[in-house]
């Protein structure tokens, strides 16, 4: 098992929204970043951990607790013209971009940003490295159990 924290713009699907879907599901779709891509495409597998993280607002950090429902299938946005995420590279014998399905746990406290570089066991995690602005990163299992366990 893994674990990953996943960035998400409230505005556009917080854990709120996905905690209301159906089978509380989403496509994690629209990564255009090809690390981000790769740890889906490569590494995700159902089951994993992930902590929902809210970006990109007035005040970010990890929303929710949430886990990998699918393992990695061709993001269908790539295909569609009308789409923000199109990509015209992209076909559909050999597609450019992948999501996952995330199915929410639970909402959690809002923890800070601010919060969590307040936490020595944290200072490695790469959520807090500067320059980091990928929307998904690997979470290590101690920084997960400390999270679980302290802040949340």
């Amino acid at each position: 098992m893994k674990y990953w924290l996943m960035k998400s713009e409230p505005d556009e699907c917080s854990i709120d929204d996905v905690l209301a879907a159906p089978k509380r599901l989403t496509a994690w779709s629209g990564v255009r970043n090809y690390q981000a891509r790769n740890f889906m495409r490569d590494e995700m597998q159902p089951g994993d951990g992930v902590l929902f993280y809210h970006s990109s607002c007035a005040e970010p950090g990890i929303a929710g607790l949430a886990e990998v429902a699918s393992s990695a299938y061709p993001d269908a946005s790539q295909f569609d013209r009308k789409s923000p995420y199109f990509d015209p590279k992209a076909k559909k014998d050999s597609p450019r971009w992948f999501n996952v399905d995330v199915r929410a746990l639970r909402k959690t406290r809002l923890v800070p940003l601010a919060e969590l570089r307040k936490h020595p066991p944290l200072a490695r995690m790469r959520l807090l490295r500067p320059g980091n602005r990928l929307s998904i990163t690997p979470v290590s299992e101690a920084e997960w159990n400390y999270i679980a366990r302290k802040l949340l």
